[in-house]
């Protein structure tokens, strides 16, 4: 069946890597492994930080409008609108509309609503979320926390769960040769909650500063200097600056170190981690928003309690006292992706969830 793919807060086309267009990218091909057809009919970026902003962005909204209408006017309709990620700061403005108006199905994909935003001035975005999920013919939740919070505001709307995946293929046959001493991280270096994650990772080494280990970093972005600056005190060698690299080199990165290491600070989820865990690495996490979706404490890696950077510590100098034990960890963890959340296994449960409830099986 053909479905109309769109995410108003970021393309899988856009150019700056993210987990959200990773995310995007992989619903993508599960719809396609799904037996579907898949076009992302728009590359129009709904993202507003402020109610007025939102409002300015109401002329571009019309003409992007209009021009899927026409679109779909002159040519086969799909049978399906896919939203990927609407929340209040990002709402689906096409969707909702086009599929009332031509008569198909209306899909939504890790929407969230969150009622104290009602007021802060997002009370007119909100009520449009709130319709579109009312609207769906299912929202399909990737964690937990998400789903109950969306269920506990609007009952009445009709949900399934998927878990979050990543396409296994490229760590499947990565040579593994670990260096129990490597840690190593691979985030973007931004404003907000990567910059806090990196202020407590600078803090919690320091904690275990005498234990023999090195830290690999693989990421760029504006906030660069700053990260660097949070670990300029720092040994020579102990960082090893690896910059921003192509998603082919990342498996092999990973696959050379011993321990993957990120704090997670305002995490959906974290593509992220389970690349780590499909590479074979334990990983020490927070236990914050959606991260328990994609780690299992103390099979797969630990977890521990959200602001306790002496806890956080701890556990990486466990994992660096304990080769044995980082290994079981890390082979645990590899199974758990490569076995339960692989690109294939999401594929078939997209599949099933469409065929259900919104009536597009192939």
């Amino acid at each position: 069946m053909r479905i109309a793919f769109y995410a108003p807060l970021k393309s899988p086309n856009h150019p700056i890597p993210s987990g959200d267009r990773l995310m995007g990218r992989l619903l993508v091909r599960a719809l396609e492994l799904s037996g579907h057809s898949v076009e992302i009919v728009s590359d129009f970026r709904n993202f507003a930080p402020t109610p007025e902003a939102a409002m300015a962005l109401e002329g571009e909204r019309q003409a992007e409008l209009s021009r899927l209408k026409d679109k779909w006017r002159q040519e086969p309709r799909p049978h399906l609108w896919f939203c990927y990620h609407p929340y209040y700061k990002s709402p689906d403005p096409f969707g909702p509309i086009l599929a009332a108006e031509f008569g198909i199905s209306y899909v939504t994909a890790e929407t969230s609503y969150s009622p104290k935003r009602n007021a802060t001035g997002w009370a007119a975005s909100q009520a449009s979320v709130a319709a579109a999920i009312r609207q769906a013919a299912i929202n399909i939740a990737l964690t937990e926390r998400d789903r109950a919070g969306v269920e506990q505001a609007i009952p009445d709307a009709r949900f399934a769960s998927i878990k979050p995946f990543i396409d296994t293929a490229p760590f499947r046959n990565v040579p593994l040769q670990p260096d129990s001493q490597r840690l190593v991280t691979v985030a973007m270096m931004r404003p907000g909650d990567k910059m806090d994650s990196y202020a407590m990772l600078a803090h919690s080494l320091r904690l275990i500063e005498d234990k023999p280990w090195t830290l690999a970093i693989v990421g760029d972005g504006p906030m660069r200097a700053q990260v660097e600056m949070l670990f300029s005190d720092f040994a020579p060698g102990r960082i090893d600056w690896l910059g921003e690299r192509s998603p082919v080199d990342v498996p092999g990165l990973l696959g050379t170190s011993g321990v993957y290491v990120w704090p997670g600070c305002g995490e959906a989820y974290g593509l992220a981690y389970l690349e780590a865990q499909a590479a074979g690495l334990p990983v020490v996490a927070q236990r914050t928003g959606g991260v328990p979706a994609v780690i299992e404490d103390g099979v797969t890696g630990h977890l521990t309690a959200e602001g306790d950077v002496e806890r956080f510590a701890a556990a990486i100098g466990g994992l660096l006292q304990d080769p044995e034990r980082r290994l079981a960890i890390g082979a645990a963890a590899r199974r758990f992706v490569l076995e339960e959340r692989s690109l294939e296994i999401a594929a078939q449960e997209l599949g099933r969830i469409l065929n259900a409830y919104a009536g597009v099986g192939p």
